[in-house]
């Protein structure tokens, strides 16, 4: 690129009003709204109530639980440790999804250039709409507002001239915030913050950059380029490009699931193998219903499996055609299962997972599979599925199999 093109795109870029939304502790507000008991108590989303408090990951927490050192990703065990009086839910997935959907119409009310990220949040290109909704601040403001009348959850807006910025503006205020970064002022905006706000700095690379003397962003600003390239490589001409606010990807819509998957980790180290395929049935029912909450099959069956020594491993086998159907996917699975050497050990985590995933709308070619079942015992199941899907949507976990009761 030329120098003159640099500037033609650097000024176009300039000239951009980028909002990025993020729900507040998304899962945990959900389940607040819901179970208003449940407010002002620290809440931690993760745990399986069939498995006790002591296995399992934390997805989200509230800002209660967080004063106590809880986070995501943390063992529930650990969780439980740091916050034994907090209030510990399972997941309700479809619940999550429905909101999303209602959030995400929200903002397409706001502009045609809405990039679903994830389950909760989104970048909006607002650039030209002064006239119709006000100043950017006017703007986030209003979308704020609509969020909070349509759902009843907050979510906290970054404004910016680019998505990075926008993004790490968004975390600023949390929760139920508001930041916003002006034309100009990227380089003053993100010159105090400390390296782990770069986008791909991770606990290594941000302990990298330390030992480099790079703790604040405003200290990589100062660096030459060159020399973060001979340090870092390609990685040291990325932070360079975010550390001085230039980010000129364009928010692009059409954001599509790649893949979904449930787990479970047992609170003891389970070794039989009834007991486990019993737990992979549940869960290939649990999964394939956010599935068709989600309207999304997939073609790829990935089974998960962690070993009482930690040891961890997937296996993966590609069905002839697109599903959402419980029994395929509990059969798919069932069978790597089966062959999977786990060395006589026990097994601390199973779970399932789904790529190769077809949207609604997507074209299938599916290949012809001699062991498919009659298209009208196919029907049957399917209708089947349906009316359970209604029934755990009303009455929720009192509705279950009759293969899922214990004896």
């Amino acid at each position: 690129m030329s120098a003159t093109q640099h500037r033609t795109v650097a000024s176009a870029a300039a000239t951009r009003v980028i909002l990025h939304v993020d729900m507040d502790a998304f899962y945990a507000s959900v389940e607040e709204l819901d179970f208003p008991e449940y407010r002002g108590r620290p809440l931690i989303v993760g745990a399986d109530p069939k498995q006790g408090r002591g296995r399992g990951v934390v997805s989200t927490c509230n800002y209660a639980a967080r004063k106590f050192g809880v986070r995501s990703a943390m063992p529930i065990s650990r969780a439980w440790r740091l916050c034994p009086h907090g209030v510990f839910v399972a997941h309700r997935f479809e619940r999550y999804a429905e909101l999303s959907r209602r959030i995400m119409g929200v903002l397409r009310q706001y502009s045609p250039l809405v990039e679903q990220v994830s389950i909760d949040e989104a970048f909006l290109d607002c650039t030209g709409e002064e006239r119709l909704f006000g100043t950017p601040e006017q703007l986030a403001r209003r979308i704020k507002i609509a969020i909070r009348e349509s759902t009843g959850l907050t979510a906290s807006v970054g404004v910016a001239p680019n998505k990075y910025i926008a993004k790490v503006a968004s975390d600023v205020n949390k929760p139920d915030g508001l930041a916003i970064c002006e034309t100009g002022r990227e380089k003053e905006f993100l010159a105090p913050l400390p390296v782990e706000r770069l986008w791909g700095a991770g606990g290594k690379t941000a302990a990298r950059l330390h030992s480099l003397g790079y703790a604040r962003i405003g200290d990589i600003q100062q660096a030459e380029r060159a020399t973060l390239l001979a340090q870092l490589g390609a990685a040291g001409d990325f932070f360079w490009e975010l550390a001085n606010g230039i980010d000129e990807r364009p928010v692009q819509t059409g954001w599509r699931r790649k893949s979904i998957s449930e787990e479970t980790t047992f609170e003891t180290d389970l070794g039989d193998a009834d007991a486990l395929e019993k737990t992979l049935f549940s869960i290939a029912d649990s999964l394939a219903r956010r599935m068709r909450s989600e309207e999304v099959r997939g073609r790829t069956v990935q089974l998960k499996l962690r070993l009482q020594d930690f040891e961890t491993f997937t296996r993966n086998r590609t069905l002839e055609s697109a599903t959402d159907d419980t029994f395929t996917i509990y059969q798919a699975a069932l069978e790597l299962f089966r062959h999977a050497d786990r060395k006589q050990k026990r097994v601390r985590l199973i779970g399932i997972g789904m790529a190769n995933l077809l949207h609604p709308g997507d074209a299938e070619v599916a290949q012809l599979d001699l062991f498919a079942h009659r298209p009208a015992e196919t029907e049957k199941r399917k209708q089947r599925e349906v009316l359970l899907d209604r029934l755990k949507k009303r009455f929720g976990d009192t509705v279950t199999r009759g293969s899922l009761l214990e004896p």
